[in-house]
């Protein structure tokens, strides 16, 4: 199995190397050479096997010979016993045909934790095979941050620096950033949104003298392992539910990375009836799927704070596989989304309208959807999953639909507070979190600044053996 990059210029790697390499060398996102796919027989499999079988069958075919099946098995194995259910991501029916997958039982209560759990397992092994060490630089809108500091926060081998939008992430997510004590794990606060923090982190992978000293890596959704280890559970829930019929999955979408998901599990042979994107007050990907042209706003502080963003990273690869992989048109697009803000999708806006729906929920419609799922069926849905809700309810087709359910409502204490008049607590085993002393740096949004803090703090650039 090789992989290529969106924009063309970048040579073909192997599974391993592009689980370190994150983003290409010519700016562009990893994607396979060519898509595998799994038989009728085996989807149909699923059914009688658990989670981390079901992951071994799914990440596998993308590793190639690089990583044995024992070898993967091991490693989610692992993974998956830091979840507080043996289902890893249980489903919930609150209707007739309308199911909630929870993908919030993991260490820091997000969907996050089901990826970032296995990366860091992958990661080490590679590294360890190849007596190497590595920097993660990262840029969190609330979630992603938490998750990879918690998975990467004993390895030996990692030094992690995540950047988070001051003041534009919730308490509790800050603090799951901000509270381990390991030498290893930084938290950064950057003056700006996450916009900002994640075109810094772009800007590092794109400084080749840079990225070499400190050997960077990713751990956000620009890492291809991020994507694969999140197809599983779409595989999971059709294995659960086990309904002869297409499923529909109404999936919270804010850097396209969970949605692009979905649809790498249609391309593996999952049957899927209707993908829709669920957006919050920024809206742009709605507005693209709905007119036809990709074009930024300022960014909307919103409840839902993990999708308050306006440059979708992931959506640079469905470009390339809806232009049937033009690098000249995804490359034009990303040159004018730099220059100018935007970029007319043309031919594959027709695509993009086939593949997907799109509906974006304003706060005042996620407050009366959490409001009202309280109150008819005692499910109290977090801003996230309620974005993901009203988007079921307005264009979901008659039948069975998947409501993915991205984060736990007491990572957002506040705002279900405000809307149900009820504090939602933190499971025990997060009960020290809002007491536990903070750790973590403040710094402006300068490329300069963030690259002498990853130097000072990495041990790659201070010259530790390996």
């Amino acid at each position: 199995m090789k992989y290529i990059s969106t924009r063309g210029g970048a040579e073909a790697l192997g599974f391993e190397d592009v689980l370190l390499a994150g983003l290409a060398r010519d700016g562009g996102l990893y994607v396979p050479e060519v898509w595998p796919t799994l038989t009728p027989d085996t989807i149909a499999s699923f059914r009688d096997k658990p989670f981390v079988e079901i992951a071994v069958e799914v990440i596998h075919p993308f590793t190639g010979d690089e990583i044995s099946r024992d070898e993967l098995r091991r490693m989610a194995s692992e993974a998956y016993a830091t979840f507080d259910t043996s289902e890893v991501t249980p489903l919930v029916e609150i209707k007739p045909g309308l199911t909630i997958l929870e993908l919030f039982h993991g260490p820091t209560l997000a969907f996050k934790d089901v990826a970032m759990q296995l990366l860091a397992r992958l990661m080490d092994h590679v590294l360890e095979k190849r007596g190497a060490r590595a920097t993660i630089v990262g840029a969190t809108s609330g979630d992603t941050g938490g998750a990879a500091i918690e998975a990467f926060r004993s390895s030996k081998r990692v030094d992690v620096v995540i950047l988070f939008p001051k003041g534009r992430v919730s308490d509790v997510q800050r603090r799951m950033m901000t509270t381990p004590t390991e030498p290893n794990v930084h938290a950064v606060a950057i003056e700006g949104t996450f916009d900002d923090c994640q075109a810094l982190v772009k800007a590092m992978f794109n400084d080749h003298a840079f990225r070499d000293r400190v050997e960077l890596s990713g751990v956000n959704s620009i890492n291809w392992a991020r994507i694969v280890a999140q197809v599983t559970y779409y595989f999971w829930a059709a294995s659960r539910i086990g309904t002869t019929e297409p499923l529909s999955f109404s999936v919270p979408t804010g850097n396209f990375g969970d949605i692009f998901a979905s649809y790498v599990a249609k391309r593996l042979g999952l049957p899927i009836d209707k993908l829709i994107i669920a957006s919050n007050e920024n809206d742009i990907l709605p507005r693209a799927v709905a007119t036809g042209v990709y074009a930024m706003k300022d960014v909307i502080a919103t409840s839902s704070p993990s999708m308050d963003i306006q440059i979708s990273s992931n959506f640079e690869r469905y470009l390339f596989e809806a232009s049937d992989r033009d690098a000249d048109f995804v490359r034009s697009s990303m040159t004018s989304l730099i220059a100018t803000g935007s970029f007319e999708l043309g031919r594959t806006g027709s695509r993009l309208k086939q593949d997907f729906a799109a509906v974006s929920a304003s706060e005042a419609d996620v407050a009366d959807a959490i409001r009202r799922t309280k109150t008819a069926y005692g499910y109290v849905l977090d801003p996230h999953t309620a974005c993901a809700f009203v988007a079921a309810e307005r264009v979901a087709p008659a039948g069975n639909t998947v409501i993915l359910s991205t984060a736990h409502p007491a990572k957002f204490p506040d705002a279900i507070e405000a809307i149900t008049g009820a504090r939602p607590a933190l499971p025990a085993h997060q009960a020290h979190l809002m007491t536990d002393a903070e750790k973590f740096d403040t710094l402006p949004n300068s490329l300069s600044s963030v690259q002498k803090f990853v130097l000072k703090h990495c041990r790659v650039a201070a010259g530790t053996p390996q």
